[in-house]
């Protein structure tokens, strides 16, 4: 490991841990700093502290009194300066001060620390075992009992990376002092060192403009807020090391051993019309859908667009005027009445309340790939049997840049000898709650299989051979198989959606989420960890490691906040579109969202609702301070967007 290029001690007492370290990093280019709250001749009183402030000063280092570690910025030798690590051992208050004492001394260091730390420095704290409240304190103390520490370094938004046991051994002259403001020493057996690192700060998602040809159409419309983070991120593209590609390329060359797997890479619309859906076979329930509003369709244009037209843009200032003063909550009246005078203004998530048959002009967010993926195999005329020269089946892959050849669909030995597959996000319009992905990565597989070889039981029973080390289990329903595991639930589905031309023969289709078999292969502790971007988290997946290695989470402990709303709101509540304003206003940050009680005025035409929100993040430092900013803009944003009353 490289030696930090300068380190600050605070807090320091006889300086004998600062002395250590000095001989420790003597034969380095480390610069050491050490300081203390006392003024010289008071700190010069400890026993051996002017020999250790020798040893200091004659290995380069540097001493300082009267340094305020709750006021760092303050003091005027360290003005300019930034260190690479900043060290606080035994941070107490003294005499008999409690744990509310020694929270707010930390808070308040944690707070000025991270005003001389460079950016990618750490800062270490020692503390006694038990009291920083983490499950690494062994015996863990009650919460309201312990410093709390986690907690208290978020607020300075930094996150806890580790903990170690701390060595005193492995400074020899380090002796602990300060026992209740006294020269004494106290126990540091079992002692723990904590590890905080800066955390990427929060960003509010974007507004962005979409424009894409859907059906031959260029249409023009608005993706949603909470939604915006999930597109255009290329988790999948060949030279990515995101665990989400490697979950997918270990089931591919897993089925590679029994069949010859063809990738087709043409990009599809984020947008989906009705019409799509009704072409093929595939049964799920509409209210799960992100149905969208239009801001435009062109139906006269006969142009192509070029690849740059095709990309998201982010709205001008004219354009994000026009976007605000939309409405996006259209209700059935609004679209008919539009339809009516030839306007093509649709509904955004959640507005459909008939039945779908009627709405065949609407569109929506893809939830999943399965009209895409058939409409290609079916423009391409890919599921057909040619054979060569010799009489023996021939076997091409797709090329993305030119169309498929026609496809052998069935070998000799009955099996299928070429499966394809696409794979994209899709989106799913769900309440919030711990295993539920409003966005995720589909992949999907679709064969010619002969119905007597038992298609679903042989597909199914390669994927479960796969993933069965994994804990995912082969649940047969009906005439189809489901991937299940514990605590996520349904990860995966092998189905038959249709007869082909030949009776004998079935298409058998396998959808996968990759996200949660991610969340399984590698051990995450949240799924939205995927959809970080800070370069600690794919740091880990850079050497591709095998399925089956756990990550290591770069925030540890991170503490979850529970904070109730209640509001009144009219006869008819739409409780998908609180989880959007939820997801929106949260950054993301609510991972659980609980009705707690409801009540109907009896006099008037009101209901009440209350709810709890659970705050929660495994990728940002989360603070209570934080957490409540996001509450209150959330309460802001549910009087404004859904015109409810905060109780």
């Amino acid at each position: 490991m490289t030696p930090p290029r300068s380190i600050l001690l605070v807090g320091e007492g006889n300086f004998s841990f600062s002395a250590s370290l000095s001989q420790l990093y003597s034969e380095s280019d480390t610069s050491i700093t050490a300081t203390c709250l006392q003024h010289q001749d008071e700190a010069l009183r400890h026993e051996g502290a002017s020999s250790n402030i020798h040893t200091i000063r004659d290995t380069g280092g540097t001493v300082l009194f009267e340094v305020d570690c709750t006021k760092l910025e303050e003091c005027t030798s360290l003005k300019g300066r930034v260190f690479d690590r900043v060290v606080f051992n035994f941070p107490h208050c003294g005499r008999k001060s409690g744990v509310k004492k020694n929270r707010e001394l930390l808070k308040n260091f944690f707070l000025s620390c991270v005003q001389v730390l460079a950016e990618d420095g750490e800062v270490h704290v020692s503390l006694c075992n038990g009291q920083g409240g983490t499950l690494a304190d062994q015996p863990k103390r009650e919460w309201h009992n312990s410093w709390q520490v986690v907690s208290m370094a978020s607020e300075a938004h930094l996150i806890l990376c580790d903990v170690q046991q701390f060595e005193s051994e492995k400074y020899q002259s380090y002796k602990c002092t300060g026992y209740r403001s006294q020269d004494k020493g106290f126990h540091v057996q079992n002692a723990l060192l904590h590890v905080f690192i800066r955390s990427l700060p929060f960003t509010s998602a974007p507004t962005l403009l979409m424009e894409e040809d859907v059906e031959k159409e260029k249409v023009l419309y608005k993706m949603p807020a909470e939604l915006s983070d999930y597109i255009s991120r290329g988790l999948l593209s060949s030279d990515s090391v995101h665990p989400v590609k490697l979950v997918q390329d270990f089931l591919l060359e897993g089925l590679a051993e029994k069949w010859s797997v063809s990738m087709m890479t043409e990009t599809f619309p984020l947008l989906l019309s009705y019409k799509q859906l009704q072409r093929c076979c595939w049964d799920i329930d509409h209210t799960n859908w992100y149905w969208i509003h239009l801001l435009q369709r062109d139906l006269t244009s006969n142009t192509q667009p070029s690849a740059d037209e095709k990309k998201d843009k982010l709205t001008s200032a004219d354009d994000q005027k026009h976007i605000n003063a939309a409405d996006t909550c259209v209700n059935a009246d609004k679209v008919e009445k539009s339809r009516s005078k030839g306007a093509d203004v649709l509904r955004p998530a959640s507005s459909l309340d008939g039945d779908p048959e009627e709405e065949r002009g609407l569109y929506m967010l893809r939830p999943s790939l399965l009209p895409h993926m058939e409409d290609l195999l079916r423009e391409k005329d890919v599921f057909t049997s040619s054979t060569g020269s010799d009489g023996e089946i021939e076997q091409n892959s797709v090329s993305p840049e030119e169309k498929v050849k026609e496809q052998p669909c069935v070998s000799s030995n009955g099996f299928p000898s070429l499966l394809f597959g696409v794979s994209d996000v899709v989106f799913r319009n769900t309440p919030i709650n711990v295993w539920a992905l409003p966005a995720f990565h589909e992949l999907l597989l679709r064969g010619v299989f002969p119905s007597e070889s038992e298609p679903i039981k042989m597909l199914g029973g390669k994927l479960e051979k796969l993933l069965a080390p994994f804990g995912v289990a082969m649940v047969t329903e009906q005439e189809d198989m489901c991937l299940t595991a514990q605590p996520m639930g349904v990860v995966g589905k092998v189905f038959t959606n249709k007869k082909s031309d030949d009776t004998s023969d079935v298409n058998v289709t396998v959808s996968l989420n990759l996200d949660l078999l991610a969340v399984l292969l590698y051990s995450l502790p949240d799924w939205r960890l995927l959809w970080s971007h800070d370069p600690r988290f794919l740091k880990q997946f850079a050497s591709h490691p095998p399925p089956g290695k756990p990550f290591c989470p770069f925030s540890m402990f991170p503490e979850q906040f529970k904070f109730d709303i209640s509001f009144w709101t009219g006869p008819t509540w739409d409780e998908k579109k609180f989880h959007a304003v939820v997801r929106e206003a949260s950054c993301g940050t609510v991972e659980q969202v609980k009705l707690i009680d409801t009540f109907s005025h009896p006099d008037l035409s009101q209901t009440s609702y209350c709810y709890r929100l659970f705050y929660h993040t495994h990728t940002h430092a989360l603070s209570h301070t934080q957490a409540l900013q996001f509450h209150k803009q959330l309460e802001a944003m549910l009087s404004s967007c859904l015109q409810v009353t905060i109780r």
